[in-house]
């Protein structure tokens, strides 16, 4: 059995475009290619755009998944590696969740906060080969130096100053507040003032805060922190606005 492009499209929630993007780049080609010039696809096509899909929606570029793809040839080895991955990152989420749930019981009731407690789930080399991926292996050794050299109470410093500036995000996109007015270009002025203070973040030049806002709509992971894909919709074009006019 298989489906033509136009199905194929609906299917997976994307364009025929792309999926003829995708054959061009040497990614997914089609089944067959019927008397009538139309593409169509079989299973082990459709399993191929699915885990195309999964990578792209983790950020990833068109030579990252076709390496990914060419080092894992069997369909069912690579969607059991990627449900592996899955299932940890629910974990991570699952533990942060949790830490950040005792965090707020504890400052509400008035107890002391523990550091062990606070970074449950919060391990900042986890992404060290994605970040090394996008922005070089200088610039993942100089957070890492960075992060490592502070005290316990430092990082819960800027952690907390961190959730409250996503906690913004979230009550702005939430209230309705337009991108390009006065409360939203605060916010992304003040997350333009964030990234600059974290060693190995590299220059702040528009086009890095531009892809920075579409990754956070790409890549659910970072999405989760505003409050899901209406959220980091509302994110990215705040700092879409502030980059045209201040990067």
């Amino acid at each position: 059995m298989d489906w033509s492009i136009q199905e194929v499209a609906r299917l997976a929630g994307t364009t025929s475009r792309t999926l003829r993007h995708y054959d061009d780049v040497g990614l997914l080609a089609p089944s067959r290619i019927g008397n009538n010039g139309y593409r169509y696809y079989d299973e082990h096509a459709l399993t191929t755009l699915q885990r195309i899909l999964m990578l792209r929606d983790l950020g990833l570029g068109i030579p990252v998944i076709s390496e990914a793809l060419a080092s894992q040839r069997e369909p069912d080895e690579a969607l059991r590696s990627h449900l592996t991955w899955l299932r940890q990152e629910k974990e991570r989420l699952d533990r942060q969740i949790d830490s950040v749930e005792r965090t707020i019981k504890k400052m509400e009731g008035g107890e002391q906060l523990m550091a062990e407690e606070m970074f449950d789930g919060f391990d900042h080399t986890e992404y060290k080969d994605e970040v090394e991926a996008r922005w070089g292996a200088k610039a993942y050794a100089d957070g890492d130096r960075w992060w490592r050299s502070m005290s316990a109470a430092e990082r819960a410093d800027w952690k907390s100053r961190q959730g409250q500036l996503m906690a913004d995000w979230v009550t702005a996109a939430a209230n309705g507040t337009a991108p390009d007015g006065e409360e939203g270009q605060a916010l992304a002025q003040r997350q333009a003032e964030w990234l600059r203070g974290i060693p190995g973040t590299p220059s702040l030049s528009k086009e890095y805060f531009v892809g920075l806002g579409d990754m956070y709509v790409a890549d659910e992971r970072f999405g989760a922190n505003y409050g899901g894909p209406t959220g980091a919709t509302f994110v990215r074009d705040a700092m879409r606005v502030y980059a045209e006019a201040h990067l």
